[in-house]
């Protein structure tokens, strides 16, 4: 891949200087302009996904939709469980007018930015209480162009810099995408709580006695039009920003040799390199998560219906907890390095499924903050470590021919099975109550620890 015009990297750490660059000079790296623009565009991406998955649950329920009702919404995440679909358009198809004035790569970003912002303003100013339709054809939008810019994103920041800083620029990037999702987690809630035209202090019978009644509009309206302005962020980066280097693709003779050479190659070679221990890798991939995934559809409404406010949701699970996710990460890292990533693999799924026992307990326990804490603790920490073996493992299993594409496969790929599984929660809470749901989460950990055992065994076998 060609290397692109802009950012010229200081000359203290070119990429021909064999020399090994000082402390001083490596932190600079981070202060440079495609550091910093992907510190910028990271915020971007991170803002738009929980708007409509984890926020939007909370709103929903505090709306007076049923449980049921919100499980089934979650479907709308799997948007960037199929992003694959369309991944190819999005690198080869220009788009009309915009392209030869921005280039590739800023014409999508800048198109798929635009459409998350008029689809957040939708969200804004429809009423699920009597608009859920609307509410969820603009949640949908949301998503599908959120995925959309991750493509071109992911696109974007290889071709910004070549292989030496490609370190620098993904730990800006998520370091932007986490404060957006405290921001779009713990921002919304603040800012929707402050809206309220009173503070909402009512007991909490009154509320479980009338759903929705303390649901107010014009207080939501105001927090989601602030998170469709955030974009802005992004936005104008993309404006000021140069295009890459264009990377000429060799042509295709024909149609069946494009779809072949973008969508069956990549697959073809991973079921040539793995053969048959290739459906056993793929049952792994598409089952580590389900015990998290399926859980925290239902996570924001137990919330609510717990009597947590806005300010202690924003506080302790949104702000906090990410802090835990990032701690957890770094400790899971650290391990995989140390112990091997199957090894860590196997404790990430072990501590995953065991922390949702901890909710079974709040479930029994009551409205207690520094029990939501504990519990919040345990629950980030682990996925923190099970997501960093995660991904550790995806890339281990990627050829360097098909990088991009087969990890934006394995990616999407753990999300199918677990967000369709989660899409059923809410009916599943209703039916059988929280302590229940929690217990059964967990359950579905089980099969996962088998799963990664077998998968152990044929890593330490001699192939």
């Amino acid at each position: 891949m060609s290397l692109p015009d802009a950012p010229t990297p200081a000359p203290t750490i070119a990429a021909d200087d064999t020399r090994r660059p000082t402390w001083g000079e490596t932190l600079r790296v981070y202060l440079e302009p495609a550091s910093l623009r992907m510190f910028a565009l990271g915020f971007s991406a991170g803002l738009p996904l929980l708007l409509v998955l984890g926020t939007l649950s909370f709103r929903l329920r505090e709306a007076g939709l049923d449980r049921t009702t919100i499980g089934y919404l979650s479907w709308v995440g799997l948007a960037y469980g199929f992003k694959w679909c369309w991944a190819p358009l999005v690198d080869r198809l220009p788009i009309p007018g915009l392209t030869r004035l921005l280039g590739r790569r800023r014409s999508w970003l800048l198109m798929s930015q635009l459409c998350i912002v008029a689809a957040l303003c939708g969200m804004a100013l429809a009423d699920p209480r009597s608009q859920l339709e609307l509410v969820v054809w603009c949640a949908l939008a949301v998503a599908f162009a959120s995925a959309t810019q991750d493509i071109a994103l992911d696109a974007f920041r290889i071709e910004s810099a070549d292989a030496r800083h490609q370190g620098a620029l993904a730990a800006t990037y998520q370091t932007g995408y986490r404060l957006a999702m405290i921001w779009a987690g713990a921002g919304v809630l603040w800012l929707a709580a402050r809206a309220e035209v009173a503070p909402a202090v009512a007991a909490v019978a009154q509320a479980a006695a009338a759903p929705g009644a303390l649901y107010q509009q014009a207080a939501w309206t105001t927090a989601y039009l602030v998170m469709a302005a955030s974009m802005s962020v992004g936005v104008v980066t993309v404006l000021f920003s140069r295009e890459p280097t264009r990377v000429e693709l060799p042509p295709a003779r024909n149609l069946a040799e494009w779809l072949r050479g973008a969508l069956v190659e990549p697959f073809a070679d991973f079921l040539r390199r793995y053969r048959g221990h290739a459906l056993l890798i793929l049952l792994l991939i598409g089952t580590y998560r389900i015990s998290d995934v399926v859980m925290g559809i239902m996570a924001n409404p137990f919330y609510v219906d717990m009597g947590y406010t806005k300010d202690e949701v924003a506080a302790v699970t949104k702000v906090y907890g990410v802090i835990m996710t990032l701690v957890g990460a770094f400790i899971g890292g650290a391990l995989s390095l140390r112990l091997g990533v199957m090894r860590v693999l196997m404790l990430g799924a072990v501590l995953s499924a065991a922390s949702n026992l901890l909710f079974a307990w709040l479930a029994g326990h009551g409205h207690d903050v520094r029990a939501l804490v504990m519990v919040i603790s345990a629950d980030n920490l682990s996925a923190g470590v099970a997501s960093a073996a995660f991904i550790a493992y995806l890339s281990s299993l990627t050829n360097v021919s098909y990088s991009a594409t087969q990890y934006a496969l394995f990616s999407s790929m753990m999300l199918l099975a677990p967000k369709w599984l989660a899409g059923y929660s809410g009916a599943f809470v209703d039916a059988f109550d929280y302590p229940t749901f929690f217990l059964s989460t967990a359950a579905l950990g089980l099969p996962v620890l088998v799963i990664v055992a077998m998968a152990s065994r044929w890593t330490a076998s001699p192939r």
